[in-house]
């Protein structure tokens, strides 16, 4: 069976795919001054290369998948499909000129447009019909202007430090973010394809569960429908009746049923004692959740972190 070829970025973003492989079981570790990473599954295999680079090398063939900015695949012109857009590093590509150039200069003159996107930069400015000389970059564009260039076409993720240089966003020409992508011809073997669309059910639950927690809290019977009625969640909420000795040892879900509308339908003294209650919710929310919780009732209340959530 042949192994799976992916292609690491190289660089910032390299830590953020490792750490999306270890969300997902895949350990992927790097020796030092060495570009094959160790993978600990029989049937990935792992190449480290620039970001710029990796769009192209996918086009041709050499390797099946991998994982870059949506901006190198534009600026390359790679003929490769996307799988799934990771969400991080993301960034703007901008044009930003001195902030004492105003717009009209920048149509009165030829000017010297500096900028690791040659082909993006040179699409943009025949766009908008202003005469420029392309000067390729190699890093640190922003030390251009005024002296060497009169605008830079550049990646930013705030505009900071395009503010600390003296510099002014002329336009925002598009919007980046690490992505996963594969192959066309990995795509049209099946057994890969596999493979690859078994990779993105993994990151797709790793990213799901990012930014959530459960939520496990116990309610009397009393006040279950009241407590159900105000919880935000995932999907309907996972509800199971106490164990209550007088039901004679009826273990959870032993003679209750929960309905799809919250409410619950209870046989003999199953559940009489309350209900278990868990729900996914966002981080962001619990501050504000957990008095409104014990409001509606809850009680013996744990949070804990998701490690993947398959929607």
């Amino acid at each position: 069976m042949d192994k799976l070829k992916i292609l690491l970025p190289k660089g910032r973003i390299y830590e953020n795919v490792v750490e999306l492989f270890a969300g997902a079981g895949i350990a992927v570790k790097l020796p030092e001054r060495a570009y094959r990473p160790i993978v600990n599954q029989d049937d990935l295999e792992a190449k480290v290369m620039k970001p710029q680079n990796i769009g192209k090398l996918l086009e041709m063939g050499a390797h099946d998948c991998g994982f870059t900015g949506r901006d190198w695949i534009d600026e390359t012109g790679a003929d490769v499909e996307e799988i799934m857009d990771l969400g991080f590093d993301k960034v703007r590509i901008v044009a930003a000129v001195p902030s004492a150039l105003n717009d009209e200069d920048l149509k009165s003159k030829r000017i010297i447009a500096a900028t690791e996107y040659e082909h993006i930069a040179r699409r943009w400015l025949d766009g908008r019909k202003i005469q420029a000389v392309v000067l390729r970059t190699y890093g640190a564009t922003e030390v251009f202007p005024p002296d060497d260039a009169d605008m830079i076409i550049d990646n930013t993720a705030t505009g900071r430090t395009l503010a600390e240089n003296g510099l002014r966003i002329v336009e925002t020409i598009m919007e980046s973010s690490t992505r996963f992508f594969a192959s066309k011809a990995a795509l049209a073997n099946p057994e890969k394809k596999r493979k690859i669309m078994e990779l993105k059910m993994l990151f797709e639950a790793v990213l799901n569960a990012r930014g959530r927690v459960m939520l496990e809290m116990n309610v009397s019977a009393e006040n279950f429908d009241k407590l159900v009625r105000g919880l935000p969640s995932m999907r309907s909420p996972t509800v199971s009746p106490l164990y209550s000795a007088q039901s004679g040892g009826n273990a959870a879900g032993a003679s209750d049923s929960v309905q799809t509308d919250g409410s619950a339908q209870t046989s003999g003294s199953a559940g009489a004692s309350g209900f278990a209650v868990k729900i996914a919710v966002k981080q962001s929310d619990v501050p504000a959740l957990l008095p409104r919780l014990k409001e509606l009732g809850a009680t013996d209340i744990l949070e804990y972190e998701l490690r993947k959530v398959l929607a």
